[in-house]
């Protein structure tokens, strides 16, 4: 593994827990860059193809979104029908006709790279109002047992060490024994890789579903760990086909050794609504 990927992915798992453990605002702000250079990479893939999306309009929706998700989940979730009619209405009128690329290309700005990532900031923020010590509604734990922290933090610590399980496995068994190809979409991805990474990511899972005594911890944790396997999966495979789509091997080149924002967190996209409504939907029928 290339030195500059290793020390690259060292920063960022840092920034990362540094933004989990604070949570509040603190997570919120920061997400909102990250999902602001994610999405203009999104739009810059985009407008490579000859479509002209709503793209300043949908990074200001979409930034509206982590905002209020740090409050309301319920008045997020009303947004998005607003915002998808808000932006249409502003393709209608411009000087040049819209095009049904347009539309679509713009709605799946504000889905992908607006909505399904402000449930990072709902997940974080659960259990986070009661227990706040820092301004900002941050917090800083008295102690490291991860049973005494927030929900939230937790869950989002959990999460996060399934993904990373999952992508590092992936990497590494399939480059080191890959030789199955998993999809056309990604030539470098193999089903060795793929399923090995899945095996890390019910792993992690099931030895945080112990550690946290959830309720039928075997069976939850690997349904927890295996969504999030193959969620992480396809996030990284649509990431690859947007970028084959229109011909590069990488959405940018913020991260050295990895490219882009989006080639770094394709695999959270898809995976943070399934989190949160696994723990708030369907943990508490087991129990």
């Amino acid at each position: 593994m290339p030195a500059s990927r290793v020390i690259s992915g060292i920063v960022a798992i840092a920034i990362a827990l540094g933004m989990i453990l604070l949570g509040g605002w603190y997570f919120t702000t920061l997400f909102c860059i990250i999902i602001f250079l994610g999405q203009r990479e999104y739009f810059q893939l985009v407008q490579a193809k000859g479509i002209a999306p709503a793209a300043r309009t949908t990074l200001v929706v979409s930034q509206i979104f982590l905002i209020i998700s740090t409050f309301s989940h319920s008045l997020a979730d009303a947004i998005l029908p607003v915002a998808g009619t808000f932006i249409c209405f502003y393709l209608l009128f411009q000087p040049t006709i819209a095009t049904i690329a347009d539309i679509a290309a713009s709605i799946l700005g504000l889905f992908y790279g607006g909505y399904l990532p402000s449930y990072w900031v709902r997940l974080r923020g659960l259990g986070t109002a009661e227990v706040a010590n820092l301004p900002l509604n941050g917090y800083w734990p008295d102690s490291f047992d991860l049973k005494s922290m927030p929900e939230g933090l937790i869950i989002t610590l959990l999460a996060f060490g399934c993904i990373w399980a999952a992508d590092i496995g992936a990497y590494v068994f399939g480059k080191t024994f890959g030789k199955t190809l998993l999809s056309a979409i990604s030539p470098k991805k193999t089903v060795e890789g793929a399923v090995f990474g899945v095996s890390a990511s019910i792993g992690v899972a099931v030895l945080g579903a112990w550690y946290l005594d959830w309720p039928a911890w075997p069976l939850s944790g690997m349904a927890l760990g295996l969504m999030i396997g193959i969620a992480s999966l396809l996030g990284d495979l649509t990431e690859s086909l947007m970028k084959r789509d229109v011909g590069v091997k990488d959405s940018g080149k913020l991260i050295p050794g990895h490219g882009g924002i989006l080639d770094r967190t394709d695999s959270y996209v898809f995976t943070a609504p399934l989190v949160f409504y696994f723990v708030t939907l369907l943990l508490p029928l087991l129990a």
